[in-house]
């Protein structure tokens, strides 16, 4: 049998940060107040309670409450974009829960940047177990704690460089015996580089951001076994000639270098290409391009149409690899913070022969 499906970690990890780190965005320079909206006073500490409803084929109907602040960690510093911290919870209808903590801090006039994040979960899906004549879903169960921090510091102009550990634990259990229960341990150090001209934080209309991650997951460090990753993103964005509305576009590739483990494969679906919720395409390597029209009214409403393309590689089912995996949708925007043009949403599309709906806090990218 060949297992060529979503099961374990990293697929938690892909609806977690789905779920959540949209809303922490990684920040940039201006050099006037990146937070504000001219003319309107800032609140010291704004405060927001976001309702979660959701749904996918794997998790179902899913529920939950996330409240959330902005602020600055400096009153005195217009320079940098304020903070963001938060606190989620969510429960669904096949009885998976996550608990999750998040940060996203800017400090010392935008030269410092940290992040930290926790999440604890139990999370109960499905996982593609491929025979030699068909292939079928199977249950499986996973409880997970993950930790994450990080920090970023200025080198020259719009360039950052930062370091990131990331601790997550994993018990599985599977229906019917179909695999032995396992649990898995990882200890991620990463190495990452940011440039970062964007306008704004939280809704940029104009500007780049290029991202590089390198995360390996060293043997003397803990993990079982020794494997390294590399993470790419490039996100454009334009300005329409109304002042308003805006034209986004991505292209990320995620790869992985030497003998890399089912835990730390790639998924076609989450952020980089919507319209895949049941996790059914994975291999080492996943890139993905996307474009998005941001359509902004003035009542503080808006709409979004995207598509996107994406390829795998290193598919344990050779039919899947170097095959187009196209995503098509259209989404509602409500702006909840509207002093930072921070939206939240709700977000349907189609792929191959899947689809999914998701709720989002900020913008997919």
């Amino acid at each position: 049998m060949t297992l060529t499906s979503k099961n374990k970690p990293y697929n938690l990890l892909a609806i977690l940060f789905l779920i959540f780190t949209t809303a922490i965005c990684y920040g940039q320079e201006q050099s006037a107040d990146s937070a504000t909206i001219s003319g309107q006073d800032e609140k010291k500490v704004d405060f927001k309670v976001m309702p979660y409803v959701n749904y996918n084929r794997n998790l179902k109907f899913m529920g939950g409450i996330i409240p959330m602040i902005m602020y600055r960690i400096d009153q005195k510093d217009t320079i940098s974009p304020k903070s963001l911290s938060g606190l989620s919870g969510v429960y669904t209808t096949n009885e998976s829960y996550f608990i999750a903590f998040f940060n996203q801090l800017y400090f010392k006039e935008n030269i410092w940047r940290a992040q930290l994040f926790a999440v604890h979960g139990n999370h109960n899906s499905q996982f593609y177990l491929q025979d030699y004549d068909a292939g079928a879903f199977y249950d499986f169960g996973t409880i997970t704690t993950i930790f994450s921090a990080g920090v970023r510091r200025k080198i020259k102009g719009k360039l950052y460089a930062g370091f990131t550990y990331t601790y997550a634990h994993y018990d599985t259990e599977y229906a019917d015996d179909v695999q032995p229960e396992s649990i898995t341990t990882t200890n991620a150090l990463e190495v990452n580089g940011l440039y970062d001209n964007r306008n704004a934080v939280y809704y940029p209309t104009n500007g780049n951001k290029t991202q590089v991650r390198l995360i390996s997951y060293p043997t003397w460090f803990g993990n079982d076994v020794n494997a390294n990753r590399i993470l790419t993103t490039y996100n454009t964005y334009f300005s329409m000639k109304n002042k308003r509305d805006v034209v986004a576009a991505r292209f990320s590739g995620n790869f992985g270098l030497g003998e890399i483990p089912f835990e730390q494969q790639q998924t076609v679906g989450g952020k980089d290409i919507r319209g895949y919720t049941d996790g059914k395409y994975r291999g080492e390597g996943l890139m993905a391009v996307q474009g998005e029209y941001r359509l902004n009214f003035e009542n503080r409403m808006g709409v979004v149409g995207f598509a996107g393309l994406a390829t795998i590689y290193g598919s344990e089912n050779q039919d899947f690899n170097w095959k187009a995996y196209p995503g098509i949708g259209v989404g509602y925007r409500y702006k909840a913070f509207e002093s930072v043009n921070f939206n939240i949403g709700l977000d349907a599309a189609v792929g191959k022969d899947d689809w999914g709906i998701y709720f989002r806090i900020g913008e997919a990218f």
